[in-house]
């Protein structure tokens, strides 16, 4: 059985754990070392399950511990050509990956790492590249797409295959618009490379979700211009115009900032 744990969701750090009974797979690796070895211990959870790593993109709230659990579990990390090169600039990597470690992927190509059979694709973000992933493990379709300026066609593509789904909700339009950020980043999170906001990720899910979908999670929460409830009712909102009804035609949580979630079984 496929089991999902979000460990942190936000710019203090992001990292998300899938894993079978043999074998497991971390996407980002943006929290500390240690605490990230506490909280399995705390799952009855042990790193040395961990057979593969997926980076998203190159800031540092998504990669930086990634030489770190690299060089200490020798764990390969996987990808674009243009992030990995991205992360060797990123002066809060503290250690380094190992060249021998470094694994490519090349959005729209799929890859089979061990159980999962992971397809990549792009996501537009004001990194050195951005992807999402599709990985699927026994039938079960899990997507996630985090830091996503804008919703593409081919992300509208990903969103309709999965059965379980991690989205961005990071910003509230008239928070942004009435808060603290200078002028110039408010620009920039709403850009087309910035950040999704709680509308737009709910018109994303609504307009093509499949009718299997089970499960949503809304990811990267701002801060300073979000609040996990408002984010909820706001997505709630606008799937029940769609006539959709979260907690009867599918499931919505909000994941935690700087905590993690419970396990999640997806059958």
């Amino acid at each position: 059985m496929l089991k999902f744990i979000s460990f942190g969701s936000g710019s203090s750090g992001n990292c998300y754990y899938l894993y079978t009974e043999t074998e497991g797979l971390i996407i980002d690796i943006g929290v500390g070392i240690r605490t990230l070895k506490k909280q399995f211990r705390d799952f009855g959870l042990s790193l040395s399950s961990v057979h593969h790593v997926l980076i998203t993109h190159d800031h540092a709230d998504h990669i930086k511990s990634v030489g770190s659990i690299s060089y200490e579990y020798h764990l390969p990390i996987y990808a674009t050509r243009k992030v990995h090169e991205g992360i060797d600039r990123n002066y809060c990597v503290q250690r380094k990956l190992p060249a021998d470690m470094k694994r490519y992927v090349v959005p729209g190509e799929p890859v089979e790492l061990g159980a999962f059979h992971v397809t990549p694709f792009s996501v537009p973000h004001d990194a050195s590249e951005n992807v999402g992933y599709q990985i699927e493990v026994e039938g079960v379709v899990f997507c996630i797409i985090t830091d996503a300026g804008s919703i593409t066609d081919e992300i509208c593509g990903f969103i309709s295959q999965a059965d379980y789904l991690v989205i961005e909700a990071n910003h509230d339009l008239e928070m942004l618009k009435n808060g603290p950020y200078p002028e110039h980043l408010k620009v920039r999170i709403q850009s087309s490379t910035g950040h999704l906001c709680n509308n737009d990720c709910g018109v994303a899910i609504a307009e093509n979700m499949k009718e299997g979908l089970k499960h949503v999670w809304l990811c990267h929460l701002s801060e300073e211009n979000n609040h996990p409830e408002l984010a909820r009712k706001t997505v709630e909102t606008v799937l029940r115009r769609y006539g959709i009804i979260a907690g009867k035609d599918l499931q919505l949580e909000v994941l935690k900032r700087k905590t993690p979630t419970g396990v999640y079984e997806l059958t």
